[in-house]
């Protein structure tokens, strides 16, 4: 029995030594991977990548599993090592950026890669010297309040749209305070429908997007009443649930840029109602920043009138005397005030100008609550001649959306 023991010690020790060899490989491995991490990190904060994006991850995640069973392999298991994988990559991304000499811009946007939001950040901000670490929420909130707390520099979110109207999330976000308009951005969009591979328009039965993308598109919806739009938290988002979903009856609009992200298929290119369709976005910090002397500025003001007849139209005319171009007017309802509301002012010139400061000071008597929200460098509007690019361009300097 002791010689049929140790017959099979040279085979038990061979595999042990099989083992380890296959340990130092994996190790090499998990080594490479914290490299090439880190590589990315470089990349991520040069082009304005998201530094983050959860929805990759997650199809990351389904590739594994899938592989895992089909190697036989047991798929929660290999996910859970993976998962740490993930962690360790990204723990690495961050002391890359520890590193650096210069921290670059943590900038917050609503939406994963792809999104029109993602877009407008990535070429507003890439090539920025120090680079710029980029991170998509779901919702606005998200992006606003990771600016109210510290982890991100600035949040650029959407405001207003040419076809679809205001973004009203935005306007109660500003009014809630801790944020200061410090930039804006105004570019053309262009929605495509997307579908997975092989789909065609008749096979489709439900839309799914953002509802600023869906309302700006309503016209596409009524020439295809077949078709029934779903609003998604994201447009990007919406072709993700697509890819996911695999349902041929499915479909999204969303960018070029997010069919060749989630492997999409464009059925229809340029489906919003207007052919000029715009959407102006905010950059908003916790602290303002200079407005360059050499610029046109433009300043946004939040105000409660004294609910009095002829408040809000003096307020109007004191601009107008003094030659201050009032250049939008948008109300919200006061919270837990029923039927009380207050006004945002956006107006041509710098708060601290003459013309501003006198007209500021002669409506305070009319005003319950005044309050600066920013003063920056107005964005030129657009021109037959110079027109912003599109969004589902790549070669786009810069770009925005509601969604």
């Amino acid at each position: 029995m002791a010689a049929a023991e140790n017959d099979l010690l040279p085979d038990l020790e061979a595999i042990r030594q099989e083992l380890e060899d296959i340990d130092q490989e994996l190790l090499r491995g998990f080594r490479r991977r914290v490299e090439l991490s880190r590589e990315v990190a470089g990349a991520k904060i040069a082009a304005a990548f998201p530094f983050r994006d959860q929805l990759r991850e997650e199809q990351l995640l389904t590739r594994v599993r899938t592989i895992a069973a089909e190697l036989d392999l047991d798929p929660h298991q290999t996910e859970r090592i993976f998962r740490l994988l993930i962690e360790m990559s990204i723990a690495a991304q961050q002391g890359y950026i520890r590193d650096l000499d210069r921290a670059p811009l943590r900038v917050a946007y609503q939406g994963v890669e792809g999104s029109f939001s993602h877009l407008t950040a990535q070429r507003q901000y890439a090539g920025r010297p120090g680079g710029v670490v980029l991170q998509g929420y779901e919702l606005f909130r998200g992006a606003a309040e990771g600016v109210r707390d510290g982890r991100h520099d600035i949040a650029l979110l959407p405001i207003e749209n040419s076809t679809a109207g205001s973004i009203n999330e935005t306007y109660d976000l500003l009014a809630e305070g801790g944020l200061v308009i410090t930039a804006e951005v105004i570019s053309k969009v262009a929605h495509c429908l997307l579908a997975l591979p092989g789909t065609k328009i008749d096979d489709l039965r439900l839309v799914l997007s953002h509802p600023q993308a869906l309302r700006q598109c309503d016209q596409f919806f009524h020439n295809h009443d077949w078709l029934r739009p779903q609003p998604e938290f994201d447009t990007a988002g919406a072709a993700a649930r697509v890819r996911e979903g695999n349902d041929r009856t499915v479909g999204a609009i969303a960018s070029e840029p997010a069919a060749r992200v989630f492997g999409l298929e464009i059925l229809a290119h340029g489906i919003q109602n207007q052919a000029g369709n715009f959407t102006r976005f905010v950059e908003v910090a916790s602290e303002a920043a200079p407005c360059p002397p050499d610029q046109p500025c433009k300043t946004s003001l939040l105000l409660v009138t004294g609910h009095q007849p002829g408040d809000l139209g003096e307020v109007l005319r004191s601009f107008s005397r003094r030659g201050v171009n009032l250049t939008k007017i948008e109300s919200r309802p006061i919270p837990a005030t029923p039927w009380r509301y207050q006004f945002y002012l956006d107006i041509d010139g710098h708060a601290a100008s003459a013309p501003v400061t006198e007209a500021l000071e002669a409506i305070e008597e009319k005003t319950k609550e005044l309050r600066i929200l920013g003063t920056y460098p107005s964005a030129l509007p657009p021109t037959s001649e110079e027109r912003p690019r599109e969004d589902g361009d790549e070669t786009a300097v810069a770009a925005a959306d509601g969604a």
